[in-house]
């Protein structure tokens, strides 16, 4: 003769978590996506060089690889005051 506890039942207690689940079914993937703003657009574009600005770069680098750039350097230093002092 089989003799069961009080508290023997066929219950799982997780069946209704796992119904919900099953209900739920497979979720939708989500896919990431960026938005770019206009201003941002815009600063982009500006970010970008123009012809007369490197051939001014262009002619800086040839100096400063030949030897010929000079700095004046009381004007860089006044420059640089009046950065710092505002």
């Amino acid at each position: 003769m089989k003799i069961n506890g009080p508290n023997q039942t066929n219950l799982n207690p997780y069946q209704k978590q796992m119904n919900k689940q099953a209900e739920t079914g497979p979720k939708k993937q989500m896919t990431d996506k960026i938005e770019i703003s206009e201003t941002a657009k815009q600063m982009q574009e500006s970010g970008k060089s123009d012809s007369v600005r490197k051939k001014l770069v262009d002619q800086v680098k040839t100096d400063v690889q030949q030897g010929n750039y000079q700095v004046d350097t009381k004007a860089t230093a006044k420059k640089m005051l009046d950065f710092w002092s505002k």
